[in-house]
């Protein structure tokens, strides 16, 4: 039996269309057995069985107390979490997820085409990927750049696109490591359209990542 994969899209904000179909795409890639849910009680349960936990465009307040426990624990305890686009704009009022996920979004400016730069070419994340491409998506910014060690993977070209606001260093994608046990942080800000889900650079991207979170690479 695959890996298994909780993937979460629970909002309590903005809600993004493109849900559907990014979940439909990361069962597609057949790389692991893909739990959905939007119950939060889902997260209050044990967690050791999945090889990663994903906050899939996830918004807003969407944990309780025990659930945010028992993710935390689950990190602690080498676990992996991924984060795709939206999840940058959950539990502003949760301290430990602003330091999990390395830096919270702050703003964007309309969706609108831009490039997208690989910054580490060498991670399962990239190095499939041109080091170069065009994209549409919303470029999102962040209240810093990404702490607790990350590793760049993608960066965004704030000149191929109007109203960037963190200059030429614009963290897109990174990867860090949380906690003593080594659980993996996988985070990348792509994926708001719903066509995104099936351009098939982007589906290496995050097939990458989510398959690093999981340690199916090492």
């Amino acid at each position: 039996m695959p890996p298994r994969l909780l993937v979460y899209t629970r909002t309590a904000d903005y809600r993004h269309d493109s849900i559907p179909d990014a979940v439909a795409a990361v069962r597609a890639l057949g790389r692991f057995a893909v739990e959905h849910t939007e119950d939060p009680a889902d997260l209050e349960r044990p967690l050791d069985g999945f090889a990663a936990v994903v906050f899939l465009s996830t918004s807003g307040e969407v944990l309780t107390p025990a659930g945010r426990a028992r993710l935390e624990r689950y990190v602690g305890s080498g676990g992996g979490f991924a984060g795709v686009h939206a999840a940058a704009c959950t539990e502003y009022g949760w301290p430990y997820y602003g330091e999990l996920l390395g830096a919270r979004f702050t703003r964007h400016p309309a969706c609108q085409p831009g490039r997208v730069l690989v910054a580490d070419p060498g991670h399962p994340a990239t190095r499939q990927l041109p080091a170069e491409w065009r994209f549409t998506d919303e470029w999102y910014d962040f209240d810093r750049a990404p702490g607790g060690g990350a590793r760049m993977l993608l960066r965004a070209d704030e000149t191929s696109y109007e109203g960037g606001g963190m200059g030429a260093d614009h963290p897109l994608a990174w990867c860090r490591e949380q906690g003593p046990a080594g659980g993996r942080v996988f985070y990348t800000a792509l994926g708001h359209r719903a066509d995104a889900y099936r351009d098939p650079v982007f589906l290496t991207h995050l097939n990458g990542g989510l398959t690093w979170a999981g340690r199916l690479f090492e």
